[in-house]
C-alpha cells in the first residue's frame, strides 16, 4: 500500500504541477483584413490559451438598423452575416420560437469562451497550487512529526476493527475514486502534460479511455459511497470527545499524547463528512453531465439560491434561473472539477495518515485486525465497548 500511495501522490503531482504557470500575454490581433471579424490568430490563441478580445458592435446603433432596413440596396448588401451572427451571440437578435420558451431563443449559446478561459486558466491554476500545497504540507509533516508510532509495546493480541463488508466497500470506494481523479487530471491537464511528452496521438488514446473509463468507474463509487454511509453514519455523529481530541490535535502533534476516542475519532469524522458530502455534489454534478437534458441541476439551484435570498447577497443580482442545457453542462463540468479537487486534496491526507504516516493504520483496512496497543492508544473507548460487549455474551 505504501507503494501504490507513493505512487499516487507522484501521479498526482507530476499532472498537477504544469498548472503553476501559464503563459498569457498576447500581442494586438489585426483584423483589419477581415473588417474586424474573427481571424485565425484569433483561434489560435485562445488555443494558446491567450486572451482575445471578442468583437461586439452596437447593433442598436442607427448604422447597423440603417443596414439591414436598406437590405439588398445598401451599399454594404444590408446586415452582413457577421453581424446577424454576432446579434445571435449576444441575444440581441429579433428571435420568436413555436415554444415561447426563453431558453429556446438561444440560438447561440455564448458561455463556451467564458467557460474555456476558467477552466483553462484558474481552474488548473488554483487546482494545481491545491494538489502541490497538500503535497508539501504532508511532505514536510513526515520530516518534522516523522512517522507517527505505538507509544507501548505490541501486546501481540488484536481486535477486529473493520469486517469484510466493511472493508470491501472502502475498497471499492477508494479504488474508483483513485481511478477517477487519475482520469480526470488527465483529461484536464492533458494538452499541457501529456501531448507535450507523448504527441497528440498518445493523448488521444489517453483521453479515449480515460473518459470511458470515467463514466463507467463513476457507478461503483457511487454505489459504494450509498454503502459506506449507511454503514458508518451512526458512528459519526460528533459528541463531547470529539471536543477533547480537537482541542489536543488528535495527539497528532505530540507524542504520548492519546485522547479518548470511540470507533472514529473527531479527524476521522471530519473526512468522512466530508467524503459523503463532497462525493454526493461530485456525484450529483457528474449525473448531470451524463443526463444534461434530463438532470439539470443549476437552473434549480440557483433558483432555491434567489429564494433565500443568497444569489443576490453573494453575486450582486439574482441568479440565472433560465439556462440553456450547454449553459447547465458548462457549469456542471467546473463544479465537478473544483470538488473534485477539494476531495483530492482530503483523500490524499487521508492515504498518507493511513499508510506511512501513522503505524498500524493500514491493518485495520487490509486484514481488519489491529494490535490491542494501537487501538488502546488512538480509540480507547471504542476498545472498552468492544470488551464490555464480548464480557456481556454468555460462554458457552
Amino acid at each position: 500500500m505504501t507503494r501504490i500511495a507513493t505512487l499516487m501522490i507522484l501521479l498526482v503531482s507530476l499532472l498537477s504541477l504544469p498548472a503553476l504557470a501559464q503563459d498569457t500575454g498576447a500581442e494586438p490581433i489585426d483584423r483589419t483584413a477581415t473588417g474586424g471579424a474573427q481571424t485565425l490568430e484569433d483561434i489560435m490563441a485562445r488555443q494558446r490559451g491567450e486572451e482575445v478580445q471578442d468583437r461586439k458592435r452596437d447593433l442598436s446603433s442607427a448604422e447597423a438598423q440603417a443596414a439591414a432596413m436598406a437590405g439588398q440596396l445598401g451599399t454594404r448588401g444590408g446586415a452582413s452575416d457577421a453581424d446577424l451572427w454576432s446579434a445571435l451571440r449576444y441575444g440581441q437578435a429579433n428571435i420568436t420560437v413555436s415554444t415561447g420558451k426563453p431558453v429556446d431563443a438561444v440560438l447561440v449559446q455564448d458561455g463556451g469562451m467564458a467557460w474555456y478561459e476558467f477552466r483553462s486558466g484558474p481552474l488548473k491554476t488554483y487546482g494545481g497550487y491545491l494538489l502541490a500545497g497538500t503535497l508539501i504540507a504532508l511532505l514536510l509533516f513526515y520530516l518534522i512529526r516523522g512517522r507517527i508510532r505505538i507509544d507501548g509495546e505490541l501486546s501481540g493480541e488484536t481486535i477486529l476493527r473493520f469486517n469484510l463488508i466493511e472493508r470491501i466497500a472502502h475498497w471499492t470506494m477508494a479504488g474508483s475514486f483513485i481511478l477517477l481523479g487519475i482520469t480526470g487530471l488527465a483529461v484536464l491537464f492533458g494538452r499541457i502534460a501529456i501531448i507535450p511528452i507523448f504527441g497528440h496521438e498518445a493523448f488521444s488514446v489517453i483521453a479515449i479511455g480515460s473518459k470511458w473509463i470515467h463514466n463507467w468507474v463513476a457507478w461503483p463509487f457511487m454505489a459504494s459511497l450509498v454503502v459506506v454511509f449507511l454503514l458508518w453514519v451512526g458512528h459519526n455523529i460528533p459528541n463531547r470527545h470529539d471536543v477533547v481530541w480537537m482541542l489536543k490535535g488528535g495527539g497528532l502533534f505530540s507524542k504520548g499524547v492519546h485522547p479518548p476516542a470511540r470507533k472514529f475519532n473527531a479527524g476521522q469524522k471530519i473526512i468522512f463528512w466530508m467524503v459523503i458530502l463532497l462525493g454526493a455534489s461530485v456525484s450529483a454534478s457528474g449525473l448531470s453531465l451524463l443526463m444534461p437534458f434530463e438532470l439539470p441541476m443549476f437552473a434549480k439551484t440557483f433558483a432555491i439560491l434567489n429564494d433565500v435570498g443568497i444569489g443576490e447577497a453573494v453575486y450582486g443580482a439574482p441568479l440565472p434561473t433560465t439556462l440553456a442545457p450547454h449553459a447547465e453542462m458548462q457549469l456542471s463540468t467546473l463544479w465537478h472539477a473544483i470538488v473534485a479537487f477539494v476531495m483530492m486534496a482530503v483523500i490524499l491526507a487521508h492515504i498518507y495518515l493511513g499508510s506511512v504516516g501513522m503505524e498500524g493504520a493500514f491493518d485495520a483496512m487490509g486484514s481488519g485486525e489491529v494490535d490491542k496497543q494501537w487501538a488502546r492508544e488512538h480509540h480507547g473507548l471504542w476498545v472498552e465497548e468492544e470488551e464490555a460487549k464480548r464480557s456481556s455474551i454468555p460462554a458457552e
